[in-house]
């Protein structure tokens, strides 16, 4: 997905935004990047690869060498940025999180209007960042040109603009998928993405970007440049994955809601009698551990950690950029504690379900260890379209998703048909495909958590949450 922290303020900024960018390094895991600007040297900007080697590793001395009261930098899961621009608005820096499902439409039709030419990336496709920018110079201003660029654009783009004269122009995406805070400190403000960021810089919570809302930021105040709704799809696997556990988001804090979705889904396996006996209760680390605490103290059942991730080193196993290494180092990851696996009857809280590789391993290494049996909760329904909107979920095919390839070995086309019933545990069609992907995975019981136990457990209008790879309503 990826994030982005920038500050602009009336003193050196950039080793604060170092830190700011080094707490959404959860975020993304390709590239990072940051730019700096101030009279005597203007645009400072550097970019390095990340998959093999965290942020603050590749910037330390970076950051060390920038100098400005104004800085802006992003984790990036694709396309290298911040991009210098030069344009009809002068010189500035900008940063873009989301998706451009309709990037080559764009291209071919603003190449074709003879406006200008675009810098070609590995396999001729343009940096989706740069586009943004050809379609922000179609307007008179910034605003307008954002507004336009949004509204032109298929997916989700929140944005984030350092001007030449220091200051900041950030833009949530008009669907607000994505959360764009602001933060305000006596010497300045900042936007973020995670709260705690700035929080922990000594800024304080300003305003939460409405969907579509653009703000400009300079060291004494913020403008409201173009309003925004409060209609939002705010995506759900910022709460039950992605975020981390001491953000905020709409007021609701990941940690909280993460604990409530697993005591939601224990109370409703105790309803539907199907919370099977076990030793021990788990999270698959690190994001499936508040959930299996809060279904262990609803369910009655020991939580305990049967198996430690040694992060030190690989803090994420999906840094590589080879599947075959990223499995290795998953699978070199996992410490077991033999006490507790050893003729044990688990269960265990996963995030979500996805391709369901890893967690196959994971079980795997469980029983090699001498688990007597292992259970598995997911911590979300099953998902059943790839995202369109983030880079969540996505895939070249809705077919590599584990419950879209059940469901075609189950029924094939026809089962398409049905994927309401699917997702539903107590139908016969959902029974199935529960019973077909234990018998695949090695799982002893498996259930998901349901949409409406999962809306419930983030606590906001269910008609402001993006619940798209799941009921594949927009």
């Amino acid at each position: 997905m990826g994030g982005f922290f920038g500050i602009t303020g009336k003193t050196d900024c950039v080793q604060d935004v170092f830190f700011g960018v080094d707490y959404h390094s959860h975020l993304g895991k390709a590239r990072a990047g940051m730019a700096a600007v101030n009279a005597e040297d203007g645009f400072q900007r550097e970019i390095h690869n990340i998959e093999n080697s965290p942020f603050h590793t590749k910037f330390d001395d970076i950051a060390s060498r920038m100098r400005g009261c104004a800085c802006i930098g992003c984790i990036s899961d694709a396309d290298p940025q911040p991009l210098l621009i030069r344009s009809k608005f002068g010189v500035y820096a900008i940063t873009m999180v989301g998706v451009i499902g309709n990037h080559d439409e764009i291209v071919k039709r603003y190449l074709a209007s003879g406006a200008g030419v675009f810098q070609s990336m590995s396999g001729n496709r343009v940096n989706c960042t740069e586009l943004v920018a050809a379609l922000i110079e179609r307007r008179d201003d910034f605003a307008e040109g954002i507004k336009y660029a949004c509204e032109t654009i298929e997916g989700t783009a929140s944005l984030l603009i350092m001007r030449e004269n220091g200051n900041l122009i950030a833009a949530r995406d008009r669907f607000g998928r994505l959360p764009v805070l602001i933060g305000k400190s006596e010497t300045g403000f900042c936007a973020s993405f995670e709260s705690f960021a700035f929080e922990k810089l000594g800024f304080e919570l300003y305003k939460e970007l409405k969907s579509g809302e653009i703000v400009e930021l300079s060291p004494s105040g913020a403008e409201v440049l173009i309003e925004g709704r409060d209609e939002t799809k705010i995506c759900a696997f910022l709460w039950t994955y992605y975020g981390y556990p001491n953000a905020c988001y709409e007021g609701v804090n990941v940690e909280v809601m993460r604990m409530r979705n697993g005591r939601i889904m224990a109370e409703q396996e105790k309803i539907a009698g199907t919370l099977p006996e076990v030793d021990y209760v788990s999270g698959v680390p690190d994001s499936g551990t508040p959930h299996a605490i809060g279904y262990a103290n609803a369910s009655g059942k020991q939580f305990a950690r049967p198996f430690i991730k040694y992060t030190p080193a690989w803090s994420r196993s999906f840094i590589p950029s080879n599947q075959e290494e990223r499995n290795k180092v998953a699978k070199m990851k996992q410490i077991p504690v033999s006490e507790l696996i050893e003729n044990r009857d688990l269960l265990f809280v996963d995030d979500s379900i996805v391709r369901g590789t890893q967690l196959r391993e994971t079980v795997e290494f469980l029983y090699n260890n001498g688990a007597k049996s292992v259970h598995i909760r997911s911590a979300c329904p099953p998902i059943m379209f790839s995202c369109k909107y983030l880079n969540f979920s996505r895939s070249n095919s809705d077919m590599d998703l584990l419950s879209r390839k059940i469901i075609m070995e189950l029924e094939g086309q026809k089962g398409l048909e049905h994927l309401d019933e699917y997702a539903d545990g107590t139908t016969e069609r959902g029974k199935s495909l529960r019973e077909a992907i234990c018998e695949k995975m090695h799982f002893d019981s498996l259930e998901f958590q349901t949409l409406d136990g999962m809306t419930r457990a983030i606590g906001i209008d269910p008609c402001r949450i993006c619940t798209y790879c799941w009921n594949g309503k927009e």
